[in-house]
């Protein structure tokens, strides 16, 4: 079970799997945090320990060993961790031999605090999971057990991910790092410089992947658009290896995340529309409507070039839907600043968006040389106006699907009806409909008759 966490709620009845102790073997339990690249960890990790001598349990009550994957992009994203550390503590008092360790982003950027941290064993950053089974063995004779150096190489192509059980879609990661240094972001220093995967391992993953049953995988890296991988004299940038995973299965939907717009090529586009079963989804986060903030941002591109890209996008491939990430209250970000991301949004009228105020982080370039000087009642309120915007535009355009079919893949249990099924269309957009006979993994034909501003409401087409 890979326990990705939206909260602390943790069940509590036991299967019959957990309280079966395969002889050798020990319990493990991990907590994912974060993104995308996060929940691949995990299954990575997983795929290393498994190999090992452990055997995976849904309660951490039970474990032989905690981990908590983490995510350090924003502070309460660190502070959540922090309290879930405290909290299980009390695991402790029961087993004695419990072991619980940290890995991930936060290994690297707050390692001196879980080093004052009594309760953390072993402390893990994302290029030292391959380390984990001697980190182990350290930590079972009570030593903190440490490995967090950035590694120019590592990108675990030889680790079998364990994904969680009954999976329809799977993360593929195909490049690690990041050598963009946005001036607000922590990743390029708690993942390091940027490296691609190995082509042929990533085809050999996806088409294994296929064979297993799985329906949808999503390429993911920090800055996916700049992939680049030599190989036999042959070169591979992403549009290439995104034609060759989709050439793998045309019943295989392909998706990715997340796009720079300064490394969106017309190559990349192309692909996207020449093939259906890539999806019309792209994610381009803008961040900020004003070219002073972009360049203080070190975003590498105007306004000017961002609409550029949006319109080569709705050019080429019209029934596109586009999201994209947005902060609010930057360093010295003015009125004015602020009316400027408000004006490209009502022109480029978003689909969907992911909202933030600007969280300094310790050890940025912007946490280093900016003042982090706009209040936070300023903050929140550029924030709530961008919100509401955003609102609205995600509503129009999920009315605008209204009374049309599209093609779902089956992804579960609505939330607030076990009566009704969930599933993405190719434009990333989620409908709920009626359960029916339909099975978890299904390809149906929906037709949307209602919507909120996040979600369609559809009926089954036979």
């Amino acid at each position: 079970m890979i326990s990705i966490l939206q909260n602390n709620n943790q069940g509590t009845v036991l299967t019959s799997d957990d309280l079966i102790h395969p002889a050798g073997f020990k319990k493990l339990y991990i907590e994912t945090y974060g993104c995308q690249m996060n929940v691949a960890d995990t299954e990575i990790i997983t795929g290393i320990l498994t190999e090992k001598e452990y055997v995976l349990t849904k309660h951490a009550e039970l474990a032989d060993l905690i981990l908590i994957n983490t995510c350090s992009i924003r502070k309460n994203a660190e502070d959540k961790v922090f309290r879930r550390i405290q909290n299980l503590r009390k695991y402790k008092l029961v087993n004695k031999n419990l072991l619980i360790g940290v890995v991930g982003c936060m290994a690297e950027h707050s390692q001196s605090e879980l080093m004052d941290t009594a309760t953390v064993d072993i402390i893990a950053g994302p290029d030292n999971y391959i380390a984990l089974p001697e980190l182990i063995k350290v930590a079972s004779n009570k030593v903190k057990a440490v490995s967090t150096e950035l590694s120019t190489v590592e990108t675990y192509d030889n680790i079998i991910p364990i994904h969680e059980e009954n999976s329809i879609s799977a993360f593929v990661p195909i490049m690690r790092g990041c050598n963009n240094f946005c001036s607000y972001c922590i990743v390029p220093y708690t993942r390091g410089r940027e490296r691609s995967r190995d082509h042929n391992n990533i085809i050999e993953e996806v088409k294994n992947l296929t064979l297993k049953g799985f329906k949808e995988v999503t390429l993911i890296g920090q800055n996916v658009n700049s992939y680049n991988y030599s190989q036999s004299g042959n070169t591979y940038n992403f549009a290439r290896l995104m034609e060759n995973v989709a050439k793998i299965n045309p019943a295989l939907r392909i998706r990715f995340a997340t796009s720079h717009p300064k490394d969106l090529s017309e190559d990349i586009v192309k692909v996207i529309a020449d093939y259906k079963n890539v999806c019309k989804h792209i994610h381009l986060p803008f961040q900020s409507g004003s070219n002073r903030i972009l360049d203080l941002m070190n975003r590498k591109y105007t306004r000017e070039w961002y609409f550029d890209r949006i319109n080569l996008i709705r050019e080429m491939i019209p029934e596109v839907c586009i999201s994209t990430d947005i902060i609010a209250g930057y360093s010295s970000e003015t009125e004015e600043d602020h009316e400027l991301t408000l004006d490209l949004m009502k022109t480029v009228r978003f689909d969907l968006a992911y909202m933030f105020f600007y969280s300094e982080r310790k050890g940025t370039y912007a946490a280093k040389h900016y003042s982090d000087d706009i209040s936070l009642a300023i903050k929140k309120r550029r924030l709530s106006e961008i919100i509401d915007l955003q609102n609205v535009h995600s509503l129009e355009s999920n009315k605008n699907d209204i009374n049309k079919t599209f093609e779902i893949l089956i992804e579960g249990k609505a939330k607030k009806s076990a009566a009704q099924h969930k599933g993405r269309n190719s434009q990333n957009k989620m409908a709920v409909f009626p359960a029916n006979e339909n099975r978890i993994g299904e390809y149906i034909n929906v037709r949307i008759i209602d919507c909120t501003s996040a979600t369609l409401i559809g009926e089954i087409i036979n």
